[in-house]
């Protein structure tokens, strides 16, 4: 059995615990309390001073400097260029507003340039291989365009009224006939085949070549210019989407894409 701890030994250990229970003093002539309140302080003033994108943009303008589209931000080039002998990409990439607003014309429509903002326009034809990203590029608009092209592909489709012919023309092999209803009608044309063909980026480049989007002057299946135009009629439609809503978006799926697609099936 150990032997009990002394009297004075226990009162030494209960002086040390309760000395470490107290907080300690804080020096004031470090001020560490005052360093952090200004860090904070410092922090949320930077946070309500910063200026939203649009409002930056239009003072880049008024200051003269080339926006975003034209040039390559400087903070993202690096000091000494690797490829010393680089002269630019083999394929011509297009500078020029008016050459950019007469392809928003004709996909658009009358006045259609001026639908979106001057950055918007770039960014919505901009694919993510153009200076590796640097300016910006289309995917998420790409991404949230292809949505409602495939959601008003989708209505199209149950709205086309032609059921009897399709009927008539797959006869049941076993004479059975199918439950039939109303709201059922036109429903087997939201078959993947279906939907997935007018969506595909070879049938939307077509489109696109057709409203003026420049092609690739050499070997355009190679290239992959197919999906390029594709995914850059896909990002309009996201852009106008955000920009104008959702009403303006789904008239010009309807008109300006559907329209040609459906009328090229028939």
């Amino acid at each position: 059995m150990p032997s009990p701890v002394p009297r004075a030994a226990s009162r030494l250990l209960l002086d040390v615990f309760q000395a470490a229970s107290q907080p300690r003093a804080i020096c004031h002539c470090v001020r560490i309390d005052s360093v952090y309140r200004k860090k904070v302080a410092s922090t949320r003033g930077y946070a309500t001073t910063t200026v939203p994108p649009t409002q930056s943009a239009a003072t880049e303008v008024e200051n003269g400097a080339p926006p975003r589209w034209a040039r390559t931000p400087p903070s993202m080039t690096a000091p000494v260029r690797v490829r010393t002998g680089y002269r630019g990409g083999r394929h011509e990439v297009n500078k020029d507003p008016q050459k950019l607003d007469e392809v928003y014309e004709n996909l658009l429509g009358p006045g259609g340039h001026k639908l979106l903002s001057e950055e918007t326009k770039w960014l919505a034809v901009t694919h993510k291989s153009f200076d590796h990203g640097r300016r910006g590029f289309n995917d998420r608009l790409a991404f949230l365009g292809k949505r409602i092209v495939e959601l008003q592909t989708s209505l199209t489709m149950l709205s086309i009224k032609d059921t009897a012919s399709s009927k008539a023309s797959n006869p049941d092999p076993h004479g059975r006939q199918p439950f039939e209803h109303p709201a059922l009608e036109g429903i087997e044309r939201l078959a993947e085949p279906s939907r997935s063909w007018v969506t595909y980026h070879k049938q939307v480049a077509r489109v696109a070549e057709d409203y003026g989007v420049p092609a690739v002057p050499k070997s355009p299946a190679a290239s992959g210019a197919d999906m390029v135009h594709a995914q850059a009629i896909f990002a309009i439609i996201g852009a106008l989407a955000l920009e104008k809503g959702s009403a303006v978006a789904n008239e010009v799926v309807r008109e300006r894409i559907l329209g040609p697609l459906l009328q090229s099936a028939r």
